[in-house]
């Protein structure tokens, strides 16, 4: 399978559930096989995390997903040494990160120390806990909900934050056309359907193997480069693509 089938099979599998997720599905999948985190963004209702699960059913990647709140804790997410009294001695136990594909709903919802807790796991797929480092399951990834509207009990994701994402994507309102077959094929007490797995780990990475395989030219590497250089210098933008973006 090339990395063309594997998009067209993604895209087919989780319209089943998503309807007009076309580009949304093809920037989800071109992030995927780039090895890059996803931030979902959009206003209430459209789907963001319906589409975030769609695409762990797909993959057949081991799955958590996480509420974000203001009450949500670092050890909540990265886990906890616990003492055990059987054995007289400390042991570590791993929190929902601990997984290949995390689903941080609401991310914007939980306060500044828990949201730098991801810093880590996200740039270096690692968790560090008292001093003993943790490697997380390959693949991993990470994608992210927030509503970009609303202010009200939320806390803005910082720079070096939102520089861990490989790409934003705003799912966006269905046509009316797309709707129509939402609300056909869908009743508000119908529990959507779960979808089976096109794609799984081995396969993802394989995947990724051909895509650091491409070759480059030093023209594109160059042309590349000026478009980086000008966002670093432009009047209109505070904060330019940093080298963490050039490479993804």
């Amino acid at each position: 399978m090339n990395c063309q089938e594997a998009a067209s099979l993604l895209k087919k599998n989780i319209e089943q559930i998503m309807v007009g997720s076309e580009q949304s599905c093809g920037l989800i999948m071109m992030s995927l096989l780039a090895g890059g985190h996803i931030l979902l963004e959009d206003v209430p209702g459209t789907g963001k995390t319906t589409l975030a699960k769609a695409v762990a059913q797909s993959l057949n990647l081991s799955f958590k997903r996480v509420q974000f709140t203001p009450d949500l804790m670092p050890s909540d997410l990265i886990g906890i040494q616990f003492y055990n009294q059987a054995k007289g001695e400390f042991e570590f136990r791993p929190g929902p990160l601990f997984t290949q594909l995390v689903l941080a709903d609401e991310i914007n919802r939980a306060a500044p120390r828990t949201q730098s807790s991801l810093l880590e796991a996200m740039e270096e797929h690692q968790i560090s806990v008292e001093g003993t480092t943790y490697p997380l399951p390959e693949p991993f990834f990470v994608i992210a909900t927030q509503n970009p509207i609303e202010n009200q009990g939320t806390f803005p994701l910082p720079e070096a934050q939102i520089d861990r994402f490989m790409i934003r994507i705003h799912p966006g309102y269905p046509s009316p056309q797309e709707e129509q077959r939402m609300l056909k094929n869908l009743s508000v007490q119908a529990a959507a359907p779960q979808l089976s797995p096109v794609l799984d780990g081995k396969q993802l990475l394989a995947l990724r193997d051909e895509v650091d395989a491409v070759r480059i030219h030093d023209v594109l590497l160059d042309y590349a480069l000026q478009v980086f250089g000008r966002t670093r210098v432009h009047e209109r933008i505070q904060l330019g693509v940093s080298p963490r973006g050039a490479l993804a």
